[in-house]
């Protein structure tokens, strides 16, 4: 369901001391813009209404987060959803920062010296109903290759979807990308990990009962890759030209 605009959103963003209102302008600068910057930082891609990430940071204070997600529609949600969870527990926001950014364009907010231990990617689109859609999955390698560029060596990436056809694709693209899969089920909830956190699609899914398909991967050494981008346009046409010129000396 597509969600109305909100005019009040943007503004209360901006008047928000953990809305980060120019993502742009921090990159290389994300670790140490929160009060305790020693501490390790991990994202929540498409953190939507903020229910995961309102419990998690709350419950890690030992750690700061950033979620990041596409419109300011939801992110009010989530803006609405962490000052009322630390409200309650009495606890200044102090570990947590949310952000509008376009994350399959990640990079023109992060580099190598915004070292992320961990990403979260919960319940993100599957892109299963257009041809030629499935590139703009958030676990697709081309997506997994950008955040290996900030990504510590051995930092972790947790994945959870509802999606059957979504969750065995990404069983290739993770090794592809370069990331070794440490753990996978495909029913979270069979025998249920105590460190899960249910979101609200999760709580919705599970109540039409479609199991939650979930796994943990590890980023190894560049070596690891080996998926690489189809090349396409001018790009191909160069190539084919210059096999055509191979096969062609070969003959002579």
């Amino acid at each position: 369901m597509r969600m109305r605009f909100k005019p009040y959103a943007r503004p209360e963003l901006l008047a928000c001391d953990y809305h980060e209102h120019t993502p742009l302008e921090m990159k290389g600068k994300w670790r140490a813009s929160f009060a305790r910057p020693q501490q390790p930082f991990h994202l929540e891609l498409g953190c939507g209404k903020g229910g995961f990430i309102s419990q998690l940071a709350l419950a890690h204070p030992e750690i700061n987060y950033l979620g990041i997600d596409i419109t300011d529609k939801v992110l009010i949600l989530a803006k609405r959803k962490i000052e009322r969870a630390y409200l309650e527990a009495g606890r200044p926001v102090d570990n947590v920062k949310i952000t509008d950014l376009d994350i399959e364009r990640i990079l023109n907010a992060f580099n190598e010296e915004d070292v992320v231990d961990r990403i979260y990617i919960n319940f993100c689109n599957p892109w299963d109903r257009k041809k030629g859609s499935k590139k703009h999955r958030l676990t697709h390698p081309r997506q997994l290759l950008l955040y290996r560029t900030f990504l510590a060596e051995g930092a972790e990436i947790y994945f959870k979807t509802d999606n059957d056809p979504l969750f065995e694709d990404s069983l290739e693209y993770f090794p592809q990308a370069g990331f070794e899969i440490t753990w996978m089920t495909r029913d979270l909830h069979a025998q249920e990990p105590d460190w899960n956190i249910r979101t609200e699609h999760e709580g919705m899914f599970t109540e039409m009962g479609i199991p939650t398909k979930a796994l943990i991967a590890r980023k190894l050494p560049d070596s690891a890759v080996t998926y690489q981008e189809p090349l396409r346009g001018a790009a191909k046409a160069a190539a084919l030209a210059a096999l055509e010129g191979k096969e062609q000396e070969e003959v002579e």
